[in-house]
C-alpha cells in the first residue's frame, strides 16, 4: 500500500459578485466545452467509423477559441476547459472497458455545476487560494486544517443545487496509514428496520433521515408545483426545496461517515452482501426506504476507507441464501418472506432473521480468505454454477 493517499479536503466558501459571476461564466464554457467535443467524437463515429482522441479534441478547442460566435472562451482560464477534455476521454475510455455507458451531453439545468483547476490555475500561499482570473483569494470556511506541510495538487470548485459553494483540495494525506491488525472479523446483514446488523448481535438503527423532513418536503414541492414555468417564484421555491434536500443528503453522510470509519478501526475483516441497489429500487413500494438507507454509498464509503487503513472487504454473492440458512446445523429452508423476522430451525435454534443472516455472511466470507473458494447460492442440481472468489467492486452497486 502506498505511504501516502491522496485525499480531498472539501470546504464551503462565500464568493463575491465578480467572484460568483466569473465561476459562472466558468461552468457554462466548461459545459459548453464538453457538449462539443462529445458532439464532435459522436459525429466522428457515427460517419466515418473514426475514433477521436483528448489531443484532437484539445486542437479543436484551440480552433473553437478563434472563431467569432465562441470567442467567449478565451474570457475563461484555459485549464477547467482542458480538464473538460480529459474528463471526457476518461468517460470515452471507461466506456469502451465497459465500466461506464456511453457518455452523455452535459445538461445547464441538471448536471453538476463544477471546474477543476490544476497546479497552473491557481496559487495556494499562507491558507489563502487564488484562482486563476481573479484578483481576490476566495472566503474559504476553514471547517478543518490541512495536512501540515502539503499544498493541493487539484482544486474542484462547485455549486450544488442549494446555491451552495464549495471547494475540494486534492493533497497528499501522509496521515493515513495501515492500522495495526487486530483480528477481529464481522459480517453486516444491511436492512430497513436497522440499518445495518453485525455477528456480533448489535443493531444499527435506521435513522431514516428523509422520513424526518417528509412532511416539509412535500409541503415545499407542493408550492413547487402550483409556481408558474421560468417566473421568480418558481426560482425561490425551486431553491427551497434543493436545501431540504440538501440538509437530508448532509445528515445521511455524515451517518454512514461515522458508522464506517468506526467499522474499518475495529474490524480486520468486514463482510458484506453484494447487493444491487439499482435493481431493487425498482419494487415502488421499498423504493423510497431504500433510497434513503443509501447502501452503495456505505459499501462505497467502506471499501475505500478500508483500502486506505490496510482494512479486507469482502462480498458475498447476492443470490447466497444467507437469511434462509441456519447458522447453527446449515439446514436451508425453503422460502422466508419479508415479514418474518424470527424463526425456529428443525434443529431446535431459534434465529432471528438478521442476526442469522449476519452470521452466514460472515462465515461465507471467511470460507473466501481461508479456503479461497467462493460463495455461491446451494444447488441440488451437479451442473450448477461452480464457486467464484467475490471481490469487491469499486463502483457503487
Amino acid at each position: 500500500m502506498a505511504t501516502h493517499v491522496k485525499r480531498a479536503f472539501k470546504y464551503r466558501f462565500c464568493p463575491t459578485d465578480a467572484q460568483a459571476a466569473e465561476l459562472s461564466r466558468t461552468f457554462g464554457c466548461v459545459r459548453k466545452v464538453y457538449n462539443m467535443a462529445l458532439a464532435a467524437r459522436t459525429e466522428a463515429w457515427v460517419t466515418r467509423q473514426e475514433r477521436v482522441n483528448y489531443n484532437q479534441t484539445s486542437a479543436m478547442l484551440t480552433a473553437w477559441k478563434k472563431t467569432g460566435e465562441l470567442a467567449y472562451l478565451n474570457e475563461v482560464s484555459s485549464v477547467p476547459l482542458q480538464q473538460a477534455l480529459r474528463h471526457l476521454q476518461t468517460a470515452f475510455t471507461n466506456f469502451f472497458g465497459k465500466r461506464a455507458r456511453y457518455p452523455r451531453f452535459k445538461s445547464r439545468k441538471k448536471s453538476r455545476r463544477s471546474a477543476e483547476y490544476t497546479t497552473s490555475a491557481f496559487r495556494f500561499r499562507d491558507g489563502e487560494l487564488r484562482l486563476a482570473k481573479m484578483s481576490e483569494p476566495l472566503c474559504m470556511v476553514w471547517s478543518r486544517p490541512l495536512p501540515e506541510g502539503v499544498s493541493p495538487s487539484t482544486v474542484t470548485v462547485s455549486q450544488d443545487a442549494a446555491g451552495r459553494w464549495f471547494v475540494s483540495l486534492l493533497c497528499d494525506d501522509p496521515g493515513v496509514k495501515p492500522l495495526p491488525a487486530n483480528g477481529n472479523a464481522v459480517g453486516i446483514d444491511a436492512g430497513l428496520e436497522h440499518l445495518l446488523t453485525l455477528s456480533t448481535g448489535e443493531k444499527i438503527t435506521n435513522p431514516r433521515h428523509e422520513r424526518r423532513d417528509h412532511a416539509a418536503l412535500a409541503k415545499a414541492q407542493r408550492r413547487l408545483a402550483k409556481k408558474e414555468k421560468g417566473s421568480a417564484n418558481r426560482a425561490r421555491a425551486r431553491l427551497k426545496v434543493a436545501k431540504i434536500h440538501a440538509r437530508i443528503a448532509d445528515r445521511r453522510r455524515d451517518t454512514l461517515h461515522k458508522i464506517t470509519t468506526r467499522l474499518v478501526r475495529e474490524n480486520q475483516t468486514i463482510v458484506i452482501e453484494d447487493l444491487t441497489v439499482h435493481n431493487m429500487v425498482k419494487n415502488h413500494r421499498l423504493a423510497r426506504a431504500i433510497s434513503d438507507a443509501a447502501w452503495g454509498e456505505f459499501r462505497s464509503m467502506l471499501e475505500y476507507k478500508a483500502q486506505w487503513y490496510g482494512r479486507e472487504v469482502i462480498a458475498v454473492d447476492r443470490w447466497f441464501p444467507s437469511s434462509k440458512l441456519c447458522s447453527h446445523c446449515g439446514a436451508l429452508q425453503d422460502t422466508m418472506p419479508l415479514n418474518v423476522r424470527t424463526w425456529t430451525c428443525d434443529c431446535g435454534t431459534t434465529h432471528d432473521r438478521d442476526v442469522n443472516a449476519a452470521h452466514n455472511l460472515l462465515a461465507a466470507g471467511l470460507a473466501v480468505t481461508v479456503c479461497g473458494a467462493g460463495v455461491r447460492p446451494q444447488r441440488s442440481s451437479p451442473g450448477g454454477r461452480s464457486a467464484m472468489k467475490q471481490k469487491p467492486s469499486r463502483r457503487e452497486p
